[in-house]
């Protein structure tokens, strides 16, 4: 059995809760999930509806039948975040046989193999994703066109501007990056302009920007991580192009793909980050220059999933390098 240790007056009394930060990000994500629905249709609600319901599914059932444990972890919201989140990285065609195996990885392994919520390494909707994206590549990067709301498995699909950015790299013809979409239509979102929108959480980088203003005005997340990530992303981005114009501009870099998505809701994971400010940024930084080494270099054009998994790993490396000096502590005499 564990000990409670509890420390030295004075204490103080906050109000964060699980429960409590688990619903301020749901609703921060509200606005891109609308946004999801009014372009993709039935295929979002899919989507979403079953990731959601086979996480809850599976944190209940490893609960109870696996682990014996009699508390009911699902009411923490935690679960249902999970679900929601790999919905969201998820493309609106992808069968619900898939999206449930990808749940069982995100639930199962991602997060009750390592003890459950508050113990698990890597971030769960990810660990779905990634493991979604091995196992089944075609599905997985195969991208329906926004604007139709009816369809579903049967869905017209097209080439995202990740993917016409990789083609620029790869045949060394400038001239590609001309059939991007501008700058304006890839922050709203466009059904009309015939190219594959991305994932269901990538087609409006606006309602992410909304969703990011909403959790720091809540003081859910702090700015270091979004930041940094977004910030390193532009600057290299920058220096790439004006070095070359096979790759495309910062602003564009920065719009497409599921960049947004990760930097904001993914990589400010609370267990799967550092926990000071300055172990932020040097996280954040580390998966700015990983997303683009990733999507510049690497199979697949997009790299932002890839880049956090990697940093998650390294996370307690930084919290013991930045680790702060205690209070009233003496430096070791040599």
């Amino acid at each position: 059995m564990s000990k409670l240790i509890v420390s030295l007056s004075p204490h103080a009394h906050g109000t964060d809760s699980v429960e409590r930060n688990m619903r301020g990000v749901i609703i921060a994500l509200l606005p891109a999930l609308l946004v999801s629905f009014y372009y993709f249709g039935l295929g979002s609600v899919v989507v979403c509806l079953s990731s959601v319901a086979a996480c809850v599914f599976f944190e209940w059932a490893i609960n109870k039948y696996m682990l014996k444990n009699p508390r009911c972890t699902i009411a923490d919201g935690s679960a249902a975040l999970t679900g929601l989140l790999l919905g969201m990285n998820l493309p609106s065609n992808l069968p619900v046989w898939i999206i449930i195996i990808g749940a069982l990885f995100a639930i199962g392994v991602g997060k009750m193999t390592f003890g459950g919520l508050g113990q698990n390494i890597f971030n769960p909707a990810l660990v779905g994703r990634c493991a979604l994206l091995v196992a089944f590549p075609a599905q997985m990067t195969v991208w329906p066109v926004a604007g139709q709301q009816l369809a579903y498995t049967d869905a017209v699909t097209g080439a995202t501007p990740l993917s016409v950015m990789k083609e620029a790299i790869k045949t060394g013809d400038a001239s590609v990056l001309d059939r991007l979409p501008d700058s304006l239509h890839m922050l709203l979102g466009d059904p009309q302009l015939g190219y594959g929108a991305g994932a269901l959480g990538e087609v409006c980088a606006l309602a992410l920007l909304l969703g990011l203003a909403y959790m720091l005005w809540r003081r859910i997340i702090t700015w270091h991580i979004p930041v940094s990530i977004l910030g390193t992303v532009f600057v290299l981005s920058a220096l790439m192009h004006l070095a070359s114009p096979v790759y495309a501009n910062p602003v564009a870099v920065l719009l497409s793909g599921g960049l947004m998505l990760g930097a904001i809701f993914m990589a400010t994971d609370y267990v799967t980050s550092p926990m000071t400010p300055r172990g932020q940024i040097i996280y954040g930084v580390a998966i700015g220059v990983l997303t683009i080494v990733i999507r510049n270099w690497g199979s697949y054009p997009e790299g932002m999933s890839f880049a956090i998994l990697i940093m998650n790993a390294f996370t307690p490396l930084i919290n013991n390098y930045v680790k702060p000096k205690r209070f009233g502590e003496e430096p070791a005499k040599q």
